[in-house]
């Protein structure tokens, strides 16, 4: 039985060392954050986080889905918070895989709120003298709900990482004061896809600049997000355009009409 014990614990390094979870390395509640949670501090309905999630132009948005990292984009259309329940906001939008397009409605419910220790500026303090009040962390639970009625539909659920700050005028505002930063990302959701017709569940994880948690041979970039050529054939091969394959295998389209977003 001992060794039994053994052998499964040492599989188990092995698969988490298979994985980088930049939520760890980017929301660090141990060090960057004070232990308080300060929920209740905001809120009032002068504090709203909608816009937060909405900042990041799609085409920087990067998901995946299942073990094999097929992936996902996901759209959010519309946000806004409920009168009655000040940490509850309703959310609409879409995803799509490969051709497969779902609407899908939800919620997102902020669970905890934590400042920072200390408040950072940015390269050269750049924004040292913008009046930034406070910084933070907000922790939340989401769940959306894809039409049943479209195919391969199903059920997102999981957390919730947002950085955000407080201006001048006490309003909350997007925190992409390290953006130049190498590794920078935001608005991680980190959770499940739950199969409506079979219940099956896979990963699936998004964020803003980077994926948050994917094996390790994913993303092979260093200051900024770029795919290993193992995964191109799961929807990433505009990812290699955008790189500049090396081997010049991959070469920019000529056409310059402007067409439909995806989710129009």
């Amino acid at each position: 039985m001992t060794r039994i014990i053994i052998i499964l614990l040492f599989l188990s390094n092995i698969s988490i060392g298979q994985t980088l979870d930049r939520t760890k390395e980017n929301f660090d509640l141990e060090i960057d954050y004070q232990s308080e949670n300060v929920l209740e501090k905001y809120k009032s309905f002068d504090y709203d986080f909608s816009n937060v999630w909405s900042v990041t132009e799609n085409q920087n948005i990067y998901g995946i889905i299942g073990d094999e990292h097929q992936r996902i984009s996901i759209k959010l259309i519309s946000i806004f918070r409920i009168s009655n329940g000040p940490f509850l906001y309703n959310v609409y939008g879409k995803s799509k895989v490969n051709d497969n397009i779902c609407e899908f409605y939800g919620n997102i419910v902020i669970k905890e709120i934590r400042e920072v220790n200390e408040l950072h500026f940015g390269v050269d303090d750049e924004y040292a003298n913008k009046g930034i009040k406070t910084q933070g962390i907000l922790i939340a639970d989401y769940e959306f709900y894809e039409n049943k009625s479209q195919k391969q539909s199903g059920i997102f659920k999981g957390k919730l990482y947002s950085k955000w700050y407080l201006n001048s005028k006490n309003q909350i505002e997007y925190d992409n004061i390290e953006f130049i930063s190498d590794g920078y990302i935001n608005i991680a959701f980190v959770g499940i896809w739950k199969s409506n017709n079979s219940g099956k569940e896979k990963i699936c994880n998004w964020a803003d600049y980077r994926v948050p948690i994917a094996n390790r041979d994913f993303d092979i970039g260093a200051g900024e997000f770029s795919v290993s050529e193992k995964y191109w054939n799961k929807g990433w091969m505009d990812i290699a355009l955008k790189n500049k394959s090396p081997n010049l295998a991959i070469k920019p389209s000529e056409k310059t009409e402007k067409q439909n977003e995806w989710w129009e």
